[in-house]
């Protein structure tokens, strides 16, 4: 199947065209007949699959028969995301693959001007992407209405669950219209999900083309024992091996993200940090410098575990480990996008076995050991200076032998299997 047989305008398949996509990804061959169709929707797929595309495409195609132009303040179709960057690259993707329509699209998220978000939705606007939060101060000014919207789209609906966006979405379902086609789309299925289905969505066409929690299948996975006091001389030796190449590394905390940028800045490494301490602009720039290669390394919280589509990161480093099992899948499908191979490396020290042990039970499988041994489920973290401070020790058994990053010194080699 190839975008030529899903029902879209010779205009639209020449767009894209131009845009180098023929061949749609399994999510977008199942979901967008459908979509085309007017059913309602729900898609369950693991991050980086081109689930933007499978929303995206159908809503432009129906938007573009619109012969008149939205009503001032009005809005045709509404995208709910859960981060400003997600947002961001929602809105980016739509206009590239609306370029030269009539549509309009427009973006409101926190973090910038609310006074010039609400002068661009005076005129009305066909697609509107938008984060909960913003959206709520929106509605409260009365500077958009959603009698009129007739599409809706919650993407990472189970992010939005895990950032507490549930009372914004309970707000927002009885001001849209009452007739509407709605599409739901996310990573994971929590319990939370059915009410939320339930609410939004009419006798939905389930599709589903990778088990929920399922990490990208071209992602190799390894993990390193280490000690807290070890992490940092263990990341610097390992991105010293692929100094030309783009890494993201998470953290777990803003000030710990943000102090641990400087010091990879202080080792030479051309880095930049992205957390909720940071401006929307700060946050831009670091992005855009992340794309264009002048920033090598970003350093992150969870807040852009979703929000970053960039095909070109090679390795994801998972310097402090989530808290949240599922939110491992979504860091680590920053890499292996759009069908390329990947690397994801994570850092385990003794307070965060149970951590680990939580995200193979997700995974249905083992991250395979590259250095060091795991450690006793019981092990306090060990004290600054003492022993296991060294990367690779710990476990039951004692300090293991160090298995050192194979393949151009990258961690784990030129294995492919995940």
């Amino acid at each position: 199947m190839d975008f030529d047989m899903l029902g879209f305008s010779p205009k639209m398949t020449a767009r894209l065209t131009e845009l180098g996509l023929e061949d749609p990804t399994p999510i977008q061959a199942q979901a967008i007949p459908h979509a085309m169709n007017g059913r309602d929707v729900m898609g369950l797929a693991q991050t980086g699959t081109g689930k933007t595309a499978a929303f995206g495409l159908p809503l432009i195609h129906a938007l573009s028969s619109e012969g008149t132009k939205p009503a001032p303040r009005s809005v045709r179709g509404l995208i709910l995301a859960p981060t400003r960057e997600l947002a961001n690259q929602i809105a980016e993707s739509l206009r590239g693959f609306a370029g030269g329509s009539h549509l309009t699209i427009t973006v409101v998220v926190g973090g910038m001007s609310i006074n010039r978000q609400i002068g661009r939705l005076e005129r009305g606007t066909d697609l509107l992407v938008a984060t909960p939060g913003r959206l709520i101060d929106l509605l409260d000014r009365k500077a958009v209405r959603l009698t009129e919207t007739r599409f809706l789209v919650l993407d990472e609906a189970d992010q939005m669950l895990d950032m507490g966006f549930i009372h914004a979405l309970r707000q927002i379902e009885p001001l849209l219209a009452k007739e509407r086609q709605t599409m739901l789309f996310s990573a994971t299925m929590p319990k939370l999900m059915s009410e939320i289905a339930g609410k939004y969505l009419k006798n939905p066409v389930r599709i589903e083309v990778a088990r929920p929690g399922q990490a990208a299948d071209k992602v190799e996975q390894e993990v390193h024992f280490v000690s807290k006091e070890g992490k940092q001389d263990l990341l610097v030796e390992c991105l010293n091996g692929h100094r030309e190449e783009r890494a993201l590394v998470f953290g777990r905390t803003k000030h710990g993200s943000e102090r641990l940028m400087k010091q990879l800045d202080r080792a030479g490494f051309k880095a930049a940090s992205i957390h909720g301490n940071k401006s929307q602009g700060q946050r831009d720039r670091a992005i855009q410098g992340f794309k264009e290669g002048t920033i090598k390394v970003l350093v992150a919280t969870d807040v852009a575990a979703r929000g970053i589509d960039i095909p070109g990161v090679e390795f994801v480093y998972n310097y402090e480990l989530p808290n949240v099992a599922e939110n491992y899948v979504h860091r680590i499908g920053r890499t292996a996008r759009a069908g390329r191979d990947g690397r994801a490396v994570a850092f385990c020290a003794p307070d965060e076995m149970s951590y680990l042990r939580d995200i193979e039970k997700v995974l249905k499988t083992k991250v395979e050991v590259a250095s060091g041994a795991p450690w006793a489920e019981d092990t306090p973290p060990p004290k600054q200076g003492g022993r296991g401070g060294k990367p690779g020790g710990g476990g039951r058994g004692g300090p293991a032998k160090s298995r050192r990053p194979r393949g151009r010194g990258k961690p784990g080699g030129n294995r492919r299997a995940a």
